[in-house]
């Protein structure tokens, strides 16, 4: 891999704007430490220490292009609760475009609550996890508003970046409308999907992790010829420009029209924190290193490289373009 070329594109993400369509998670952390076991269950009784939240879900891939210097803007929806105004206050206060989040009374905001220990454990320990999660697909009058708000905002952006976690917002529609704009106004169409492959048929580039992409293709994948064969169908079952499969600490595969097969092992399999969060920060790099010139085998391993940071980190995480340098640099070592 040509290093040099890596180094000098970084720091022109600075110069690309991102527009993220999806399902949004306002991420819940209660860090409290472990005192003594409860006598009502074998578990510990926690004292809490801190509470913190974290934008999640499409939120974090558009946290990840701002850290790394572009611009973000973000289309989503929102119930009108207090969770919807953390998570807005939270994205406005790192610098992403929220004049795009929907509001729909009858929505309750998506959000998920991590119960984690800290100090008697060698590192803080998830416990538990609580979901609220809704997953009504919106009515006609909030898809034409998703719609509207992509039509507005897609002509502007370098990429537009599809990021369905299955929580009803993702639909047919909205995505037709996406593959209709981008096409129009001629930039990258890039897809982060938790399965439904089906309905992402005609995008630039689809990303999607292992057992997602098993369950689509109804067949096992355990070898790195599995992963081959199964770029490549998937390359022509949904007419894209380009396929990335996630195997989590076994790196990441990949193939184009014009590239082929290429496997990258993961960048750091040996200090893995806390896996949350790693595909948004990988799709994200893999958008703005398109976009900012790199081909599809240097973007992917760039982006595999920027995977293997925030591993290392609690929770969804973010990676700065200095970080990125740095390893990118020990990598050429």
């Amino acid at each position: 891999m040509d290093i040099a070329r890596l180094m000098q594109v970084i720091p022109r993400f600075a110069r690309q704007r991102v527009q993220v369509v999806g399902d949004v998670v306002l991420d819940e952390y209660l860090i409290g430490r472990a005192e003594r076991l409860s006598r009502e269950a074998p578990i510990p009784v926690l004292e809490l220490v801190e509470r913190k939240t974290i934008p999640g879900g499409a939120a974090n891939p558009a946290m990840n292009v701002k850290a790394l210097g572009g611009e973000a803007s973000l289309v989503a929806l929102v119930g009108d609760d207090a969770a919807a105004k953390e998570l807005v206050a939270r994205l406005r206060t790192a610098g992403i475009d929220a004049s795009g989040i929907i509001k729909e009374a009858s929505r309750r905001t998506t959000q998920k609550t991590r119960i984690v220990a800290q100090e008697s454990f060698r590192f803080p320990q998830q416990l538990a996890r609580l979901d609220r999660v809704d997953r009504q697909p919106p009515d006609a009058e909030i898809e034409e508003k998703i719609i509207l708000q992509l039509k507005i905002g897609a002509p502007v952006a370098s990429a537009v970046l599809l990021s369905d976690y299955r929580n009803g917002m993702m639909s047919r529609a909205a995505v037709e409308a996406a593959i209709a704009t981008t096409t129009d106004a001629g930039n990258l169409l890039i897809v982060d999907s938790q399965g439904n492959l089906d309905k992402y048929r005609g995008c630039d580039v689809i990303r999607a992790n292992d057992r997602d992409t098993a369950d689509f293709l109804n067949r096992p994948l355990e070898t790195d010829a599995d992963f081959e064969t199964a770029t490549a169908d998937l390359l022509d079952m949904l007419d894209a420009r380009a396929v990335v499969i996630g195997r989590g600490a076994d790196g990441v595969s990949l193939r184009g029209r014009n590239t082929p097969y290429r496997h990258f092992p993961a960048a750091n399999p040996e200090e893995v924190f806390d896996v949350t969060g790693a595909g948004d920060t990988s799709v994200a790099v893999l958008a703005l290193g398109i976009v900012s010139g790199l081909d599809l085998a240097q973007a992917a391993f760039l982006a595999n490289i920027a995977a293997g940071l925030v591993v290392r980190k609690l929770g969804n995480a973010t990676v700065s373009p200095d970080e990125l340098m740095q390893a990118v640099e020990n990598v050429g070592e």
